[in-house]
C-alpha cells in the first residue's frame, strides 16, 4: 500500500466519522465543528486528487467563510449548548441509519450495473483554464464589483444578527 493510499484511507475514515458526528450533535457548536472538519478532510481529498485549485476553494469558501459564519450564527444564538436530556443523539438516530443504508444500498446497486461507472476519465489539461478564471475573478471589469458587494451583504447580515440578539436595557431605565 502506497503512502498517497494510506493518506487517502486515513482523510476518508475521518472526513465520515466526522459527517456523522456532524449529523449526531445535539450541542451545535460541536456539531460545527464537525463541520469544519469534514470540509477539510474534503479538501484533502482534492489535494490528493491533483486539483489544488478545488482544495484552496473549498478552503476559502467553505471552511474560511460558511462554516465561520454558521459557527457565529451558533454562537449568537441563545441556548444551543443546553442539553437537558444528556443524550448525545438525536431521538430519529435509528431511522437516520435505516435511511442510509437503504439510499447506500439502492445506490450501489443502481451504479453496479451501470457500464460507464468504472470508465476511466480522459487527463484534460485546465491549467489554462484556471488562469483565466483568477484574472476574471480578480480584475477590475471582471467580477471583482460581485464579490465586494456579496461580502457587504454578508457583512450587514451578521452585524443585523449581532443586533437582534444583542440583549437590550429595559425602555423603562
Amino acid at each position: 500500500m502506497t503512502p498517497m493510499q494510506l493518506i487517502f484511507i486515513f482523510t476518508a475514515v475521518a472526513s465520515t466519522v466526522a459527517a456523522i458526528m456532524v449529523v449526531t450533535r445535539r450541542n451545535m457548536v460541536h456539531a460545527a465543528l464537525f463541520l469544519v472538519m469534514t470540509l477539510f478532510g474534503v479538501a484533502v481529498a482534492f489535494v490528493l486528487l491533483e486539483a489544488p485549485f478545488l482544495a484552496v476553494v473549498q478552503v476559502v469558501v467553505y471552511i474560511g467563510a460558511i462554516a465561520i459564519l454558521m459557527i457565529f450564527a451558533v454562537m449568537l444564538t441563545r441556548n444551543v449548548t443546553d442539553d437537558e436530556s444528556g443524550h448525545p443523539f438525536n431521538a430519529n438516530v435509528r431511522l437516520a441509519l435505516l435511511s442510509a443504508v437503504f439510499v447506500f444500498s439502492l445506490l450501489v446497486v443502481t451504479l453496479g450495473g451501470w457500464a460507464q461507472f468504472s470508465a476511466i476519465a480522459p487527463f484534460a489539461n485546465t491549467s489554462g483554464a484556471v488562469a483565466q478564471l483568477g484574472e476574471a475573478l480578480a480584475a477590475a471589469d471582471g467580477y471583482v464589483l460581485a464579490f465586494e458587494v456579496a461580502s457587504m451583504l454578508l457583512l450587514g447580515a451578521l452585524v443585523g444578527a449581532i443586533f437582534v440578539v444583542w440583549p437590550r436595557q429595559a425602555e423603562n431605565d
